[in-house]
């Protein structure tokens, strides 16, 4: 008898690529250039020099080498040179030892939740948030409880997220630059929400896990990004090469855990535990060495910064409301209907996909995806004007 929760994971496919899906199937009847595709955070920008240069030299070497397996937490020299980089860029006495390597940061924060969980626990998430927060949570066999963002500055709820931990709660997952909002946790909130953790630890007599999900760290506009585990020493970092260097498809990151954790030993080892368990282990060695090389590479952020100005001032002049993004390249939109899916589905009629906020845990906004080819973002604003004007 197969697994029931697992075939309606499989039956039922996350909105973002259920409409990516639908976006590629209409390309393919009408032609790319007439579907203004918002859908997925596909990076436009294509990855740094240096990475291919270095996936040059690497076919150049060894094939036996290059394609053999590593160890399970990767090759020691790519943990020291990520933990080496911390180090340098962050203060921190960051170790290789607590670097796990990993299929991306999908692969990252299914270990990290399942390392410091058990069945039964609860994870707290900030809404909106990431969808696929869920399903990593409920496969560690723990609950999700959402605690909404304060609006309009969509910075976290430090209060309603101390009222939130109780006696089953494990951990808190954090995400900035946020996916969906674009928003950028100030050092002001960070340190607000380290000391309710650190409050609630001694109330509880147990630790509380800050996971931080940051792939969109290189992705700023002038706006400063705390690192996190310098502000709360039970923190677990999850990064992702995929956006800061234009390399989605490749799967690459890594799992990060505080050194300044007074357990940070035992849960290190148990990430590693996790991967075991989920299949994580060895991630793919050549884009290991990839990101070793390539792991103090500067992001292309002149690009994102230029979709967003001419797509905010587009959105802006038609009179849609919308949250300034301080990061990544994702743009908050209020649906122009309360019913967001409505909404979403209407935009289709125009060629328009735009994901609808249901999936991300609040409804009434959409979300627009702005790492896309920049000739798209400008023809799409008649488009955008006809589908306002639709509801007018």
């Amino acid at each position: 008898m197969i697994n029931e929760q697992m075939y309606g994971l499989g039956d039922e496919p996350s909105a973002i690529r259920e409409l990516f899906a639908y976006g590629l199937a209409r390309k393919a009847e009408i032609g790319a250039e007439n579907v203004f595709d918002f859908s997925i955070g596909n990076p436009s920008v294509p990855a740094p020099a240096l990475v291919r240069d270095t996936l040059l030299e690497l076919l150049e070497g060894d094939p036996v080498a290059l394609h053999a397996y590593s160890p399970a937490a990767g090759l020691p020299e790519v943990r020291e040179a990520i933990a080496g980089s911390i180090r340098a860029r962050y203060g921190v006495p960051a170790t290789a030892a607590h670097v796990y390597l990993t299929a991306g940061a999908a692969a990252a924060l299914a270990c990290s939740i399942a390392a410091v969980t058990r069945p039964g626990d609860e994870v707290i998430v900030v809404a909106p948030y990431f969808p696929e927060y869920r399903t990593w949570i409920e496969a560690a066999g723990c609950t999700v409880v959402e605690v909404p963002a304060c609006e309009p500055s969509f910075q976290p709820d430090v209060e309603a997220i101390a009222a939130a931990i109780g006696e089953r709660t494990s951990a808190v997952i954090i995400n900035s630059p946020n996916n969906p909002v674009g928003a950028v946790y100030t050092r002001a909130s960070l340190e607000a929400l380290a000391g309710a953790l650190t409050a609630k630890e001694e109330e509880l007599g147990r630790p509380l896990y800050l996971i931080s999900d940051e792939p969109y760290r290189e992705i700023t506009y002038g706006a400063e990004v705390p690192y996190v585990p310098a502000v709360y020493p039970r923190t677990i970092v999850c990064y992702s090469y995929s956006k800061s260097l234009s390399l989605p498809g490749e799967r690459i990151g890594y799992v990060y855990v505080s050194d300044f954790a007074d357990d940070g030993d035992e849960v290190a080892v148990a990430v590693a535990g996790a991967g075991r368990a989920l299949g994580y282990v060895c991630a793919p060695v050549m884009l290991q060495r990839v990101a070793a090389r390539c792991v103090n590479e500067p992001s292309d952020v002149a690009a994102y910064a230029a979709n967003r100005r001419i797509l905010t001032e587009g959105l802006a002049a038609l009179g849609y409301e919308y949250v300034e993004p301080d990061g990544a390249f994702y743009l908050w939109v209020r649906a122009l209907e309360e019913d967001a899916a409505a909404f979403s589905e209407r935009a289709k009629d125009f060629e328009l996909l735009i994901v609808p906020s249901d999936s991300f845990g609040v409804g009434g906004w959409v979300r627009l995806s702005y790492c896309i080819a920049r000739d798209t973002i400008e023809r799409s604003m008649p488009v955008f004007a006809a589908l306002k004007q639709s509801y007018e």
